[in-house]
């Protein structure tokens, strides 16, 4: 198997397990376990499930880690990681308000999100290109999120939380591309999780004391944790070195039509035709935002 094509399988496993997520967390819901349990239980999964990993003997991760282990990489790690709880947090809560294929749509906000990031931080790496890309992934969305159905009505709320879960995960997806890159991939997933962890406590505070048990955990906190917190940021951080950051966000937008399926196949959710269509326009705007001139 060629490197490129191992690149490309990697990415779309994390993204399969990120766009599974949601339909459990709904799941779970139904089953009555409130949000602040569940994704406390994901968190601590991952924590814990990184650290013991991180204390493997590894060749590798002993040469990379060596380089520069200062406290302050990690600390920029983990402040970064508490977007990574904050988009759990906004991204269930607004699940609870709208269905999980108008989540997902309004979680991939982030395409044009890091556009307008990148114009801030970066305004050289901007051209046309994206810029047609992020309206174009706008069009998308207010056809795949029923805007323009009038026999349904969003939720306001719902709305809210989900586009602060894409500006959350903006933050992410700058974290994981541009901080402490000298570290091992494992090393940096750990402190980013330990930054979610940490926002997800802080965040919803006493909740969890009413809503977490150790059955919760063991049923749904590792099913999450692993498909969450643990699975797609290794595979994506070791995915993405081999294929680039272009063809792998390209491959990456499979969690959109994998969320809207596993909800139309687990939750019974309705998928109209013009939700697909405006799914097909987000990931186009995505290929066309990636693309790169050729010299």
């Amino acid at each position: 198997m060629n490197t490129s094509l191992r690149g490309v399988i990697y990415i779309a496993i994390g993204a399969c397990s990120y766009g599974v997520l949601a339909t459990f967390v709904k799941l779970a819901n139904g089953a009555g376990h409130g949000t602040a349990g569940l994704a406390f239980s994901q968190y601590l999964f991952g924590a814990i499930a990184l650290t013991l990993i991180s204390m493997l003997p590894s060749k590798k991760m002993a040469g990379r880690t060596s380089l520069n282990t200062s406290t302050y990489s990690k600390l920029k790690l983990v402040l970064f990681g508490t977007f990574l709880g904050l988009t759990s947090s906004f991204y269930y809560l607004s699940i609870q308000y709208v269905p999980v294929s108008i989540g997902i749509i309004l979680l991939m906000q982030t395409i044009w999100m890091g556009v307008v990031l990148e114009f801030f931080i970066a305004r050289h790496l901007i051209n046309k290109t994206k810029i047609i890309g992020a309206v174009i992934a706008i069009i998308g969305t207010i056809l795949a999120a029923k805007v323009i159905e009038t026999e349904f009505h969003l939720d306001f709320r719902g709305i809210g939380f989900g586009l602060l879960a894409a500006l959350s995960f903006t933050g992410v997806m700058y974290a994981t591309s541009s901080i402490a890159l000298q570290l091992s991939n494992v090393t940096r997933t750990k402190y980013l999780v330990y930054g979610g962890f940490l926002a997800i406590i802080l965040f919803w505070n006493v909740e969890i004391f009413d809503e977490f048990n150790w059955l919760l955990f063991l049923k749904w906190g590792s099913f999450l944790g692993f498909f969450g917190t643990l699975v797609p940021p290794i595979l994506f951080n070791k995915g993405f070195p081999l294929v680039g950051t272009g063809l792998g966000s390209i491959v990456a937008a499979l969690e959109i039509p994998i969320s809207v399926l596993s909800a139309y196949w687990l939750l019974e959710e309705q998928i109209t035709g013009m939700q697909w269509l405006g799914i097909a326009i987000i990931i186009f705007a995505v290929v066309i935002i990636n693309l790169k001139r050729k010299p």
